[in-house]
């Protein structure tokens, strides 16, 4: 198809055309940049849950997002995970610094207590394959905890916040905050 045979189609508001090959959003670029940073496992299935738990529970709309499998547990190094934990903890404290973060929220996820029906996280299930659920929740919490603890200075005027994702027996999301004491 040459450029004058290209099919037009109108853009929602109706003011514009443009190619059919191409979508232009109504959302605008921002200058100001979120200072907001949210560390949550990659998983597909939790995305809208997290978008929700942010915006009705903490009131958060905008937000950086710094996601892989593990979520936060993609920081803990131990054994053949260490490169790998390396490099997300370089990529967190480079967003943290080069955006000027104000607050950082972990998410980890996994399996209610009353649930049978919730897969375990597939990170925390490839470098734990013989754990119980109660085993892999209790890495969890501690991975949080040695994250912060090992970020120290980066995250001394910074907000931190940690929640776990808990699917629960009727699939309901839920989430716990399990931010270690700080004191």
């Amino acid at each position: 198809m040459s450029n004058t045979d290209e099919k037009i189609v109108m853009v929602d508001d109706g003011t514009k055309e443009v190619p059919e090959d191409m979508y232009i959003c109504e959302e605008r670029w921002s200058a100001e940049r979120p200072h907001t940073l949210v560390i949550a496992c990659s998983d597909g299935r939790l995305q809208t849950s997290i978008d929700r738990f942010l915006f009705h529970h903490l009131g958060i709309e905008n937000y950086d997002r710094l996601y892989a499998p593990g979520g936060p547990g993609a920081m803990a190094s131990g054994g053949f995970e260490y490169m790998r934990a390396d490099v997300f903890r370089q990529q967190f404290l480079f967003l943290l610094l080069a955006h000027e973060t104000e607050q950082v929220i972990f998410i980890a996820h996994g399996a209610a207590d009353d649930s049978t029906k919730a897969p375990v996280c597939a990170h925390y299930h490839r470098i734990m394959p013989r754990a119980t659920a109660a085993e892999i929740k209790q890495k969890q919490r501690e991975d949080v905890a040695t994250i912060i603890k090992d970020a120290g200075p980066a995250l001394l005027h910074v907000k931190v916040r940690a929640y776990r994702a808990e699917v629960m027996e009727d699939l309901r999301i839920q989430y716990v905050d399990i931010a270690p004491s700080l004191e």
